[in-house]
């Protein structure tokens, strides 16, 4: 059984940046894909970023690119989001999800296509 644990969130400041953290247990973490999606108050889930598997392609919402990082460190079983230069509408509860890759090319963008999430952490940006 895969678990993810998300941690990190907080309160900041428009401008200001926070790292959130995902670990992983259970599996390997160089076969998984992973993504970021968050879920603002009232609004649906989207896309934040994600990777194909472990130094595979990653690709980024519109809204996040050049602002969001992606990473992840194998040999912690952990996945990164880098959040610089926060915006307000960046607030949202932000989910880790993760599942088997494909290939270390195809990335996916899409919820459904995710296996195992974890709870959430919230983020807060103030204007």
């Amino acid at each position: 059984q895969v678990q993810l644990v998300e941690s990190g969130g907080g309160l900041v400041q428009a401008g200001g940046s926070l790292r959130l953290s995902c670990v992983a247990s259970g599996r390997t973490a160089s076969s998984y894909a992973m993504a970021w999606f968050r879920q603002a108050p009232g609004k649906e889930r989207e896309f934040v970023a994600a990777d194909a598997r472990s130094a595979g392609s990653t690709r980024y919402a519109d809204s996040v690119k050049g602002r969001f990082t992606i990473s992840r460190d194998n040999a912690k079983n952990t996945v990164y989001l880098q959040m610089n230069s926060l915006k307000p509408e960046d607030t949202a509860v932000y989910y880790c999800a993760s599942r088997l890759a494909i290939s270390r090319s195809i990335v996916l963008v899409t919820d459904r296509a995710y296996d195992y999430w974890g709870q959430g952490t919230q983020v807060t940006v103030s204007s």
